[in-house]
C-alpha cells in the first residue's frame, strides 16, 4: 500500500499577492504605505512591495501576525493618455470578438464548435469590410464622385478645386478623382494593420508558462486514470498566446480592406468600360474583377480555417499567408488605381457610385450569419444545457448582432454627417434643393429605425424602474430586522434598500440585451426591405400615403440621422473623458475590461488583450516565489482582478498550485463570466478550479452590482462563498461608530473585519510550517483540496 501523501512543507514565509480591479489604483493605495518599491516588472505592469518588506523572506519571524503584501498593478494596460480613447472607435470589433468566447458548453461537439468559430470570424470579416466601405463611401463617393462632380458643391469647397469637373484639369476625370480619394481608405486599412501589429508586441507577446496538454479544442477535459484533469480551457498552455491565429487573421483582414478599396476604385472604371463608351478595352476590367474575386475567395478561406490551437504554445506562423496575401491585395489596389486613372475623356460622374448594392449585400450577409450562428448556439446548448447560461445559449449571437448594429450606426452616422456638411443648406437624398444625392438609401433607412428602437426600449426600461422601486420598498422590513436598530430611520432604510435593489439590476441585463438584439435584427430586416422595394429614402418613399405617415417617416429620417451623428460625437467625447477621469472610467470600465480580457480570436483589429500580459505575469510571479521560498501564498483579487487571479491559478504547475490559496471579493467570475462565457467559466470549469486550488474563499455583498456568489456545491467541505456581508457595517450611529458608515457596494472589501479573518483562515489551511504526515483532511498528490 502506497504511503499517505504529505502536506506541502512550508518555510514559514507567507505572501498575499493583491490584484486590483476595474479602474485601477496605485501601489501606494493598495499597500497602504507611501513608500513602495518595484520588485519586478516595468512601467506598464509590475509587482510592488512596501519598501520595508523588500527582504521579508529572510526574516519570516517579523511577519507572524500576517502575510507580506505585494501589489500587482496592471491599470496601465487598459488606461493611459487620452489618445487611447480612439480605441473606442474599434468597439464593434471588440464586441464581435466577445461573441467568439460566448459559445455554450460543448462536450464531444468538435465540428459544431469549429463551425461556431468560423461563423463568428466571418462576421468579424464583414465588419472590417463595412468599415472600409464606409470610408470609401465618404472619400470616393460623397467627396470625389458627387461633390467634386457638381459645381454647386465643389464651388463651396476650395480644397476640392484641383478635382472639380468645372476646372477641367488633369485630375478632374472621374477615375483620377477616385484614384486620389482612395488614399484615405487605404491609409485607414494601413493604420489598422499597424495598430494591430504594434499592440501585439506591446501587450500580447508574453509567453505563458509551459504545461502538459490539458485538454482538447472542444473544451472537454481529458481523462487520465478515470479522473478528469482539473485544467479547463483557460489552463491550456497556448490559451494566452494566440500568435499564429492573430497574425493570420491580421493578414486576411488587411487584404480584405485593400480589396474593398480596389473594388470601389477599379470596379467603377470596369463598369464604365463595359458600357462601350470608353477607349479602354472591357476585357481589362473583366480580368481585374476576376482577380479581385479570386483574391477575395482566398481571404475567406484563410478566415474560415481552423482557429486557435491552445494545447501548445503556437509559435509557428503561416509564412505564405502573412507574406503574400496583403501584398497581393495591395498590388491589386495599385493596379485598380492605375486602371481607373487611364484617360477616359467622355466619362462623367453622375448620381452615386454603385455602393447601394454593396451595403445591401453586407446587411443581408450579416443578418444571415447571425441567424446561422443562433442555430449553431442553440444546438450546442440543447446538447449540454446549463440553467445559468444566459438566453438559453443565444448570448453569443445576440452580442454579434449588437456588433453589427454598432458598426452600421457608426459608419452610417459618419456618412450622413459628411453628406449634410457637403450639401450645405440642402438635405441629401430628398431631391430638390440638394446639390448631391447623398449616401446609399439603405443607410438612411437604418438611421430611421434608431428612434423606433429607442421608443421600443422605453417599455422594458420603465418596467425595470418600477420593479426596482417596488423591490426596494419590500426590502425595508427585512433590513430593519437584520440590523435591529434601537431607533428606526426611514431615510437610512430606504438608502440601503435602494442600493440592494439597484445592484440586482445587473441580473436583468441579459433580457435587455436579448430584446435590443432581437429588435435590431427585425428592424434591420425592415430597413433592408424598405430600401430594396422603394429605392428611396423614407421621407420620399412614403410620399402619397396619409399625412400622418409622411410626417412620421420624415421625422424618423431626420431624427435618426442627427441622433447617430450626435451619438458618434458623444461616444468619442465620453470615451476620451473615461481615460482621463477616474470616476467616468469606473462607470464604463467593467464593460471595457471584460471586452479586452479575451484574446483576439475573431477580429485582429480589436483592442489588445491585456490578460495575455497580466496572466503570464501573475503565474510567473506565483510559481517563482513558491518554488524559491517553499512558502504559502494567497492571491487576493478584487473585481476583474479576481478573474485574472483565477486565470493565473489555472496556468500554474501542480507543485505551485498546492501552495496557493485563492481569495476573491466583489468577483464577477460567476455572475458575469459564468453566465455569459459558460464554456470557460461555467459550473464545470469553476468546480475544476475549486478542486485544483488548495483552498478558495469568495466574499460578496448584496449591495454590489458586479460581484456575487460562486455557487459551487462544496459537497460537505468548507464553503467557498462568504456572504452576503453586511453593508453598511452599522445601521446608525453607535458609541463605536459615532459617524455614519458608508454603503460600500463594490469597493473597499478590506474594510470589512471578516476580510482579515478569512485571509488568516486560508493561510492556516495551506499547511503546517513543519513537515508531518497527512491526516484525513490532507491534500492528495493531484493538488486537490479535500474541501
Amino acid at each position: 500500500m502506497a504511503p499517505a501523501p504529505q502536506v506541502p512543507q512550508s518555510s514559514g514565509a507567507a505572501l498575499e499577492l493583491l490584484v486590483h480591479g476595474v479602474g485601477g489604483t496605485t501601489p501606494q493605495e493598495m499597500l497602504g504605505d507611501p513608500r513602495t518599491t518595484r520588485i519586478t516588472g516595468d512601467t506598464t505592469a509590475a509587482v510592488y512591495r512596501r519598501t520595508e518588506d523588500v527582504a521579508a523572506e529572510q526574516h519570516p519571524e517579523r511577519h507572524r501576525e500576517g502575510p507580506v503584501a505585494e501589489a500587482y498593478c496592471w491599470s496601465n494596460l487598459t488606461s493611459g493618455n487620452g489618445s487611447r480613447a480612439l480605441w473606442l472607435l474599434l468597439l464593434p470589433f471588440m464586441v464581435v470578438n466577445l461573441a467568439h468566447w460566448m459559445r455554450p458548453t460543448a462536450r464531444g461537439r468538435t465540428a459544431a464548435v469549429r463551425l461556431y468559430g468560423a461563423v463568428v470570424r466571418l462576421l468579424a470579416l464583414s465588419l472590417t469590410v463595412l468599415l472600409t466601405a464606409a470610408a470609401c463611401e465618404v472619400a470616393l463617393d460623397l467627396v470625389a464622385w458627387q461633390c467634386a462632380g457638381v459645381a454647386e458643391c465643389s464651388g463651396r469647397r476650395s480644397w476640392l478645386g484641383f478635382l472639380a469637373t468645372e476646372q477641367g484639369g488633369w485630375w478632374s476625370q472621374p477615375g483620377r478623382r477616385l484614384a486620389v480619394a482612395s488614399v484615405v481608405p487605404t491609409a485607414l486599412v494601413g493604420l489598422l494593420w499597424y495598430l494591430s501589429n504594434r499592440t501585439w508586441s506591446a501587450y500580447e507577446s508574453q509567453r505563458p508558462l509551459t504545461l502538459d496538454d490539458p485538454g482538447g479544442d472542444d473544451g472537454t477535459p481529458p481523462v487520465r486514470s478515470g479522473a478528469p484533469v482539473v485544467h479547463p480551457a483557460l489552463g491550456r498552455p497556448g490559451f494566452w498566446y494566440g500568435r499564429r491565429l492573430v497574425a493570420r487573421l491580421r493578414a486576411a483582414h488587411t487584404a480584405a480592406g485593400f480589396l474593398t478599396v480596389a473594388a470601389a476604385v477599379g470596379g467603377a472604371a470596369a463598369r464604365h468600360d463595359r458600357a462601350g463608351t470608353g477607349p479602354v478595352p472591357a476585357v481589362l476590367g473583366g480580368l481585374f474583377e476576376a482577380a479581385l474575386v479570386l483574391c477575395a475567395l482566398v481571404v475567406v478561406a484563410v478566415v474560415c480555417r481552423r482557429g486557435r490551437s491552445e494545447r501548445r504554445l503556437d509559435n509557428r506562423l503561416d509564412r505564405a499567408v502573412i507574406s503574400f496575401l496583403p501584398p497581393a491585395a495591395l498590388l491589386l489596389l495599385v493596379a485598380g488605381v492605375v486602371f481607373a486613372a487611364w484617360s477616359r475623356p467622355r466619362w462623367v460622374s453622375a448620381g452615386t457610385l454603385p455602393g447601394e448594392t454593396a451595403f445591401r449585400a453586407l446587411t443581408l450577409g450579416q443578418g444571415t450569419l447571425v441567424v446561422v450562428l443562433a442555430a449553431v448556439a442553440l444546438s450546442l446548448y440543447r446538447r449540454t444545457p446549463e440553467p445559468r447560461t444566459i438566453l438559453h445559449g443565444l448570448g453569443g449571437p445576440a452580442v454579434a448582432m449588437l456588433a453589427c448594429g454598432l458598426g452600421g450606426v457608426m459608419t452610417g452616422g459618419v456618412a450622413q454627417r459628411v453628406a449634410d456638411w457637403l450639401d450645405g443648406p440642402g438635405t441629401p437624398g430628398m431631391g430638390s434643393g440638394s446639390a448631391i444625392q447623398g449616401p446609399p438609401v439603405i443607410l438612411s433607412w437604418q438611421a430611421s429605425v434608431i428612434p423606433v428602437l429607442l421608443l421600443l426600449l422605453l417599455v422594458p426600461v420603465t418596467w425595470l424602474v418600477v420593479r426596482t422601486a417596488r423591490q426596494a420598498r419590500r426590502l425595508g422590513p427585512a433590513i430593519e430586522a437584520e440590523y435591529e436598530p434601537t431607533r428606526s430611520d426611514p431615510v437610512r432604510t430606504r438608502r440601503i434598500a435602494r442600493a440592494r435593489a439597484t445592484a440586482a439590476l445587473t441580473d436583468s441585463a441579459p433580457r435587455i440585451i436579448g430584446l435590443v438584439s432581437g429588435a435590431t435584427l427585425l428592424l434591420g430586416a425592415g430597413a433592408f426591405a424598405g430600401s430594396w422595394l422603394s429605392g428611396e429614402v423614407p421621407g420620399l418613399a412614403m410620399d402619397g400615403t396619409s399625412p400622418a405617415v409622411e410626417s412620421l417617416a420624415e421625422a424618423a429620417q431626420s431624427t435618426g440621422s442627427w441622433m447617430i451623428g450626435f451619438g458618434f460625437i458623444l461616444f468619442v467625447t465620453w470615451g476620451r473623458r473615461a481615460y482621463r477621469d477616474v470616476s467616468a472610467r469606473r462607470t464604463i470600465g467593467i464593460l471595457w475590461d471584460v471586452g479586452t480580457f479575451w484574446p483576439r480570436a475573431a477580429h485582429p483589429f480589436a483592442p489588445p488583450c491585456y490578460a495575455e500580459r497580466a496572466v503570464p505575469d501573475l503565474s510567473s510571479r506565483m510559481s517563482a516565489w513558491t518554488g524559491r521560498t517553499r512558502g504559502r501564498l494567497v492571491i487576493s483579487g478584487h473585481s476583474q482582478g479576481s478573474v485574472l487571479a483565477a486565470a493565473a491559478v489555472w496556468q500554474l504547475p501542480d507543485a505551485a498550485r498546492r501552495r496557493v490559496a485563492l481569495l476573491t471579493y466583489g468577483s464577477p467570475i460567476e455572475r458575469l463570466y459564468g453566465r455569459w462565457f459558460p464554456a470557460y467559466f461555467g459550473p464545470g470549469p469553476l468546480d475544476g478550479l475549486h478542486r485544483s486550488v488548495h483552498c478558495w474563499r469568495n466574499l460578496w455583498r448584496a449591495t454590489d452590482p458586479i460581484g456575487g456568489p460562486v455557487g459551487i456545491d462544496e459537497r460537505g467541505g468548507p464553503e467557498i462563498d462568504r456572504g452576503p456581508l453586511k453593508d453598511p457595517l452599522v445601521y446608525g450611529r453607535t458609541p463605536e461608530h459615532p459617524l455614519p458608515e458608508p454603503i460600500l457596494g463594490h469597493s473597499d472589501y478590506q474594510a470589512d473585519p471578516d476580510f482579515a479573518v478569512q485571509r488568516a483562515a486560508l493561510l492556516e489551511r495551506l499547511g503546517p510550517v513543519l513537515p508531518q504526515q497527512a491526516g484525513a483532511e490532507a491534500q492528495g498528490s493531484s493538488g486537490r483540496s479535500s474541501g
